[in-house]
């Protein structure tokens, strides 16, 4: 299940060595480390990033890596990015090195609320303040929280699957849903999203609620394994709602097998490049593109300040409801992305044309007024 992730044993000593770990599908770099100059690291500290895994989903390596990045280099401030590669004794390991390196700011994709609340409790012990990225840590109680509004996500997922199932007239269809980690947080908030939408329908019988599944660490095996269970069970399942590009390219795959790709709509998330081909070949109905850039340059600009010692304002807040406290937060607009506007997300420079448009799918992206 964990293919390529180094033995616990083994990242110790890679981390210790300060040398590059591989881990997940495709080998992704681990560690990330800059040394900014003097007079720059003079009037700054260093900021510390724990990404969560490789596999889940491909963003975390080709996306926010490379823009946390590019934003702390502009800013002249010291780095170092890891990867857990959801290992959850990693990611605390990871934590406890960094900030016995050094680090003033700690900024973390959690593995799940207790394992972020351990590091952001550790953290806070030693003086050194936490940003909660892209999800929140549940009774954490980090000084900031940078993300999309992703109830809002689930929302257009909802919306994208309804419009994708009008646009095939379907009768009264069965949707079953392909829901994200249990454990985390986000996944909650995109089910409350496309509840929304959906639930309503399901009451009035225009829709017929079908299997549910809640897929563990977002595995995109296990997604196909338990879709493929589902289909089994209600051989006329008409709509999925997947989480994101993973799982739904999990689910597609099962369709294929039977013949039904193409016929059953499937939704996504992150704007993958498999993703966005799904939708060019007709396999997906759709996907949400959350401007990573965005969320990673408003991130890297509040730790930045506190690694200058200052106090950033965030424009807005959520609510923890493990806590009832109000985090400061900054929340970023995601958006629908159907075929007819997948352009809009190589035009944003997320994705590259030439990733995108190799092969079979050079007619397609030209079809798609890809430039």
């Amino acid at each position: 299940m964990r293919k390529g992730i180094l033995s616990m044993t083994a990242a110790a000593a890679a981390l210790a060595l300060g040398l590059t770990a591989c881990g997940g599908d495709g080998g992704q770099t681990t560690t990330s480390t800059s040394s900014a100059p003097a007079s720059s690291a003079a009037k700054a500290g260093k900021v510390g990033v724990i990404l969560p895994d490789s596999k889940s989903s491909a963003r975390w390596e080709t996306a926010d890596r490379k823009y946390l990045e590019e934003a702390f280099k502009a800013a002249g401030v010291e780095y170092d990015i890891q990867n857990a590669q959801n290992d959850k004794t990693a990611f605390q390991t990871i934590a406890d090195q960094m900030i016995t390196n050094g680090a003033t700011v700690l900024m973390i994709v959690n593995l799940d609320s207790g394992t972020g609340k351990t590091v952001i409790e550790k953290a806070k012990s030693q003086g050194v303040p936490t940003i909660d990225y892209d999800r929140l840590t549940l009774g954490g109680g980090a000084a900031y929280y940078v993300s999309f509004d992703n109830t809002k996500v689930g929302t257009l997922q909802g919306e994208g699957l309804s419009k994708c199932l009008t646009d095939k007239k379907a009768d009264k269809p069965i949707v079953a849903y392909l829901n994200g980690s249990p454990t985390d947080n986000n996944a909650t908030l995109f089910k409350e999203g496309y509840d929304g939408v959906l639930k309503p329908k399901f009451d009035s019988g225009d829709y017929v609620k079908g299997p549910e599944q809640s897929v563990p660490d977002w595995d995109n095996t296990q997604a196909g394994t338990l879709f493929e269970q589902m289909l089994t069970e209600q051989p006329k399942i008409a709509g999925v709602l997947a989480a994101n590009d993973g799982l739904g390219n999990a689910a597609i795959t099962v369709l294929k097998k039977n013949n039904l790709n193409g016929k059953v709509p499937v939704t996504g998330q992150d704007a993958t490049v498999q993703g966005l081909q799904n939708i060019l070949a007709g396999d997906q109905c759709m996907t949400v593109y959350k401007a990573v850039k965005k969320e990673a340059d408003a991130a890297a600009k509040l730790a930045v300040a506190l690694a200058k010692g200052e106090k950033p304002t965030a424009s807005g807040s959520v609510k923890d409801p493990e806590t009832n406290q109000d985090v400061p937060a900054e929340l970023m607009e995601p958006q629908a992305i159907y075929a007819d506007n997948v352009k809009d997300v190589v035009a944003d420079g997320y994705v590259t044309k030439e990733e995108l448009c190799k092969g079979d799918f050079a007619e397609k992206c030209t079809e798609a007024g890809i430039q």
